[in-house]
């Protein structure tokens, strides 16, 4: 692909943009040779003002996503482009959440813009385990483990079971509860079918990957070892 359409995907400018900043050597390699349009080069090795370019259409980025913001490019509201550079709002292909949270819940989440690797992380059949801590506002009644591991369990205006799930008590009014797929507020919808109410919700851990020291409203890209531990935990 050539530079300045390879610029152009990462949403830095348009090709003409581009080509003017080639021109005005603003695009070198990592030694600081100026490039031109025409460069055959990794993309790692490529600096925009001496700063390596944002990460590559293969990259999954992690973001601890706070409160009141929401997985959308519509939304009236406060929404997670708002929290990731500008310019990856115009990257072609676009950068995705993979899978949402909603408005109201916190933790880990995905972006990519490898519509492959996406769906392998969202599809039940990968199995791919979510895990969720749970505040309730009122205490638990003891049948829910039962309830939610049975694979019976039907949610109101579906028609499919869920599959099962795994809830360990760590508290009067708290849990942490392991799904296997991704239904429309899932969790809410499973615990207000059990009697009680989400009074917080946290997603804390995607396949075998964790949050680490990832502060609240920060984001980063994940390593290759990383990416693994998503799709094999």
């Amino acid at each position: 692909m050539k530079l300045i359409r390879h610029l152009a995907n990462l949403g830095y400018g348009s090709r003409k943009e581009m080509m003017a900043l080639i021109r005005n050597g603003r695009i070198t390699d990592a030694a600081g040779n100026e490039l031109d349009e025409d460069s055959d080069i990794a993309h790692a090795d490529i600096r925009f003002d001496g700063r390596r370019l944002d990460p590559d259409a293969a990259a999954v980025i992690m973001l601890n996503k706070p409160l009141g913001v929401t997985c959308s490019t519509k939304d009236p509201g406060r929404i997670v482009y708002d929290i990731l550079p500008m310019r990856w709002r115009f990257r072609k292909p676009p950068i995705s959440p993979i899978g949402r949270l909603d408005r109201d819940t916190s933790g880990l989440l995905l972006f990519t813009a490898d519509g492959a690797f996406l769906h392998r992380v969202i599809s039940p059949r990968s199995n791919v385990p979510k895990v969720y801590e749970v505040t309730l506002a009122r205490p638990l009644k003891g049948d829910e483990a039962a309830l939610f591991a049975s694979g019976t369990m039907m949610l109101e205006s579906e028609t499919k079971p869920l599959l099962p799930a795994e809830l360990t008590v760590t508290g009067e009014k708290s849990a942490r509860l392991v799904l296997h797929e991704g239904r429309y507020h899932q969790v809410r919808r499973m615990f207000a079918a059990a009697g009680n109410h989400v009074e917080a919700l946290h997603r804390s851990t995607v396949g075998g990957l964790t949050l680490g020291d990832l502060p609240e409203g920060e984001w980063r890209e994940l390593t290759r070892a990383e990416i693994d531990r998503v799709i094999l935990a």
